[in-house]
């Protein structure tokens, strides 16, 4: 059986092994075969050696956490054969802390949470794997040439649960939301607002290649510039960057009793000029949140695999770049002008 893997903390660790062990039992009672795997930037970090975390007594990490499989078995009848299914990246800490107590492993509090592919489980990059039911997300079959999406669209899915809870602090009709980058992420965060109801707009620094006609086939309307030139306040923003410059600029811009989610990570290291006194003021004054948000519980990705369902599957497919075959991995993991969503594909 075929595994993408590497060594965690090892730079140029990357290997596909060819005779990779089965899944155990003991991983889940769901037999899948792997159909693709989505790649984003933290593949990318941990194949830099960055982070990651080999399953315990293991040298090498499976990688994949974006996952598209078949059922082959379920003895548990959760699923059929044939189905469907992704498995859901995140498990509870084994304390469990209070959240994860509850299942709402998302907002872990003591950090002992596992994480396919990233932290402590082997990933899905394999020719086969296993997955417990609750861990376990059917799909409408309509999304086989999609399906490794849910994952991401899990992220901005909990993302908008949260700006909704926030909302019903008082009386909330929002009109306008700003999208801060047109990666996979913030497409889909659009997508998401506009399934909503919502007047969207996208801004990132592209002006060339296939996002700016994404954007504007959902119906939105996308920005090359500098957040403070927007001629708008939105109520809320999405921010999906990470950039330094871009998170600070959408805390200022953000309307009264707006709401800004922060869902792209800062690599660190940089300082810029900044009025904390201002900022505090505005966000006082217009009873205004910044909150951050990552990872998904299942009712996210239950809510996300919804979402795709109504989700034109012509738009969906051209937020795939390129798809890749197993035998060219190497490929698959280094990056090209107008990526959007790279997948390894098993099935090629």
């Amino acid at each position: 059986m075929r595994a993408v893997t590497v060594t965690p903390g090892s730079q140029n660790s990357l290997r596909c092994i060819a005779d990779w062990p089965e899944p155990p039992p003991e991983e889940g009672a769901i037999l899948v075969e792997a159909l693709a795997v989505g790649i984003c930037g933290t593949d990318l970090e941990i194949i830099a050696g960055a982070y990651g975390e080999a399953p315990p007594g293991e040298e090498r990490l499976v990688l994949g956490h974006e996952a598209l499989g078949r059922v082959l078995e379920d003895p548990t009848g959760t699923l059929q054969a044939g189905d469907l299914v992704a498995g859901i990246v995140r498990h509870p800490d084994p304390v469990p802390c209070t959240n994860c107590a509850v299942d709402e492993w998302d907002m872990c509090r003591n950090g002992l949470y596992t994480e396919h592919g990233i932290k402590g489980l082997p990933g899905f990059a394999r020719d086969r794997w296993r997955v417990q039911p609750r861990f376990a997300v059917g799909l409408d079959p309509a999304l086989a040439e999609v399906g490794m999406l849910l994952e991401p669209t899990s992220v901005v899915a909990k993302a908008w649960d949260h700006i909704e809870r926030i909302g019903r602090r008082a009386e909330w009709k929002p009109q306008t939301v700003l999208v801060t980058g047109a990666g996979p992420i913030g497409l889909l965060a659009a997508l998401l607002a506009t399934q909503r109801g919502l007047s969207v707009h996208v801004l990132d620094r592209a002006t060339a290649g296939p996002k700016p006609d994404l954007v504007r086939a959902l119906g939105a309307t996308y920005h090359a510039t500098q957040v403070a030139e927007l001629d708008f306040e939105p109520d809320v923003v999405v921010e999906c960057t990470g950039a330094p410059v871009v998170v600070m600029a959408v805390m200022y811009k953000v309307g009264p009793t707006g709401i800004v989610c922060l869902t792209g990570v800062s690599s660190g290291g940089r300082t810029i000029e900044s009025d904390p006194g201002a900022l505090n003021r505005a966000l006082v004054l217009e009873n205004n949140v910044i909150f951050g948000s990552v990872n998904a519980n299942r009712r996210h990705w239950e809510q996300a695999a919804e979402a795709l369902a109504r989700a034109d599957r012509g738009w969906l497919n051209s937020l795939i770049t390129r798809r890749v075959p197993v035998g060219a991995y190497a490929d698959a993991y280094a990056s090209q002008k107008d990526d959007i969503k790279v997948v390894l594909d098993f099935q090629a």
